[in-house]
């Protein structure tokens, strides 16, 4: 097959491509980022890039958009007179020829701040793997008759009380090296009373697990002593699939629709995973061995579909109806026989699916927060691009899945992005003139105080900010529609002769261009939050519930929302302010109790079965429940707590109370 080259600018980066590949798929090869929020659907439009044209003496090459294939219908929808000459969607124009592909700064994926920090956790420490001391008589030719590792395992019966204990294969390799470099005393590391995981010479009192959250666009791990239950390191990044595809379902499609699909997939984790091994661990590092190896057991929670990608599982029948997952049990698996690189001889604990699309993170979310020990009626949403929530008390509990789509994370909003540096993610705005003033992620004090803002566009909190305090300041009504009577140079028709609002002015920008909140991403919005309140609200209905006790807004995002204005969207039903409060990662905090206490994997597995699963999208009321959902806050239902709050700031709107 013949290959063309293909050169990155400003990266610089290049290579020889196969004819036919989309200059997205010679990005992801290379190592380039650009921003595919839709996974290469050719719906987000995010992927834009500029085909240089001519010939390029440096470089030898001949570019022009005669080398690639041609304009496609769907790039036409997104590609405007505005973006300039020479401009292609990323995802759709096929190589056929050597190309040079200047990357817009707009559509280069940014490096996404990762807010997953941890919390203090409060839980009796029970780990899975404990650490014995283990010293024996040097033997003699008085005892030839029995051999090391019988030896070792009666001083464990002996002394520790730890009947049918066996050894793991690599740890037993290791036994004979270890007992006589430590003059005959051995720790071991035993995994659940049952089985020698590791061996090291001398006696060794640190113990080291690692806890995982997996989440679709964002991995973090958190190193902990499993003396003390302290996390003493803690390292993300962004899921190294994210170029496959920005939510569950176009990477459930791509590997569906490519033969190797999976396997890239499960690689790519899996590299992303020990990367984040070897930056944890890094300060672990001891006989010459890579750090990782003092790393003696593990728990990962993710979502469904990011749960088969990492075993390897065909996710296609979790991406169509009834959702059947492969498993839905907890799973307890070498670390070897995944590729990972902690101990070789130690489990990787991977905790329950409840069902469908709602994973182990959410489980995480159920025993860190254990809904079931409490008498107030508590509605938990774990928002992102695949919304999970959990409702109910110690006599009941109801959990569901919402689609919300990708637009809490950038993806559908015209300027949105993905929570990095030159992100707009927060905005104020005057309800008398309809100025706004915002925060940028990167700059420590609000826009009007900087000389240079540099904005690049607007992430998930700042877009729910803008629409909440457009609404507030009467820019669109509660249908979400724009009133064009307002005299403000701010709201105004766009290019394509609809409503927009201008955020920010291209001079303040690092783009070239006004950052708007368009009529289309209000609607975006409002699909993503009606689905949210369309779920509590059928859940509500099944299990005879009239109000909520309290709101938890779990997950790194949920941290950085602010509540009034999500509240004010009608992201959940009412509630009083003061009980609407983030609890950070729970996700991850499950995790690490997992990892801190075996008692909790019980729980995991045992309250993971105690919820009742609805799968909502086949409710008969669900397309009811929705419509009315979409209005702001709400079409119908009333909101006394929020109006309250909005007479007490003097806010000039109406909502029901």
């Amino acid at each position: 097959m013949k290959k063309y080259k293909v050169i990155f600018q400003p990266s610089g980066r290049r290579g020889e491509i196969e004819e036919g590949k989309t200059i997205l798929e010679a990005a992801q090869a290379l190592g380039v980022d650009i921003e595919a929020l839709c996974g290469g659907k050719k719906v987000c439009g995010k992927c834009k890039v500029r085909i240089e044209e001519g010939f390029f003496e440096k470089d030898n090459i001949q570019s022009g958009m005669e080398h690639l294939s041609p304009l496609t219908e769907d790039e036409e929808k997104h590609i405007k007179p505005e973006d300039g000459p020479g401009i292609r969607l990323a995802c759709a124009a096929e190589i056929h020829g050597d190309l040079k592909v200047f990357v817009p700064e707009r559509s280069r994926a940014g490096k996404q701040v990762v807010r997953k920090a941890a919390k203090e956790l409060s839980i009796k420490l029970d780990p899975a793997v404990k650490k014995y001391n283990v010293e024996l008589p040097e033997p003699s030719l008085h005892d030839l008759t029995t051999g090391d590792m019988e030896r070792v395992l009666k001083f464990l019966e002996e002394d520790y009380g730890l009947k049918g204990v066996s050894f793991d294969y690599e740890a037993l390799k290791d036994l004979q090296d270890a007992l006589r470099k430590g003059e005959w005393k051995i720790t071991v590391s035993v995994w659940m009373d049952k089985e020698i995981v590791k061996v090291e010479p001398g006696f060794v009192e640190p113990s080291y697990g690692l806890a995982v959250d997996i989440g679709t666009t964002t991995v973090v791990g958190y190193l902990c002593d499993m003396n003390t239950g302290k996390v003493i390191n803690t390292e993300s990044m962004m899921n190294p699939q994210v170029p496959y595809g920005e939510d569950v379902m176009s990477r459930i499609t791509y590997a569906m629709t490519n033969p190797d699909g999976l396997e890239k997939m499960q690689r790519a984790i899996i590299d992303g995973l020990n990367e984040i091994i070897e930056r944890v661990s890094a300060d672990l590092r001891t006989n010459g061995k890579n750090g990782g190896s003092a790393i003696v057991d593990m728990t990962v929670v993710f979502n469904t579909a990011m749960h088969h990608i990492f075993l390897g599982f065909n996710p296609e029948y979790i991406g169509r109806s009834p959702f059947i997952p492969a498993v839905q049990h907890s799973l307890n698996l070498k670390a070897r026989d995944l590729g990972l690189k902690i101990n070789p001889g130690s489990y990787v604990h991977i905790l329950p699916i409840e069902a469908g699309f709602v994973g182990a993170d959410n489980v995480g979310v159920l025993i860190a927060e254990e809904p079931y020990n409490q008498d107030e009626i508590v509605l938990i949403i774990d928002i992102g691009t695949n919304g999970e929530l959990l409702l109910g008390n110690r006599e009941r509990i109801c959990s569901t899945s919402c689609a919300t789509g990708p637009a809490f994370e950038g993806a559908q909003i015209k300027f949105g992005m993905r929570a990095a540096p030159g992100a707009i993610e927060k905005v104020k705005i005057d309800p008398e003139t309809k100025e706004c003033m915002y925060k940028v992620i990167g700059k420590a004090d609000w826009h009007t105080h900087l000389q240079e803002v540099n904005a690049k566009g607007i992430c998930g909190s700042g877009i729910i900010d803008a629409v909440a305090e457009m609404f507030k300041a009467g820019i669109i009504d509660r249908s979400g529609k724009f009133n064009m009577d307002l005299e403000t140079p701010r709201v105004r028709r766009g290019t394509d002769g609809k409503p927009e609002y201008v955020l920010a002015w291209a001079d303040e920008t690092s783009i070239g261009t006004d950052i708007t909140i368009t009529q289309a991403d209000v609607r975006a919005l409002q699909l993503a939050k009606g689905a949210l309140y369309a779920g509590a609200k059928l859940m509500m209905k099944k299990m005879g519930i009239e109000k909520l006790d309290r709101v938890v807004l779990a997950g790194a995002f949920g941290s950085y929302i602010d509540r009034e204005s999500a509240l004010t969207l009608g992201m959940f039903p009412d509630c009083d302010i003061e009980k609407v409060y983030a609890v950070g990662n729970a996700a991850g905090d499950g995790a690490r109790m997992a990892l801190l206490n075996r008692g909790k994997r019980t729980e995991a597995d045992e309250k993971a079965r105690f919820v009742e699963f609805m799968e909502i999208a086949v409710e008969p009321e669900f397309e009811k429940e929705f419509m009315m959902a979409m209005h702001i806050p709400h079409m119908k239902d009333k909101f006394p707590n929020l109006k309250a709050l909005l007479e007490k700031k003097k806010v000039p709107v109406t909502v029901k109370g």
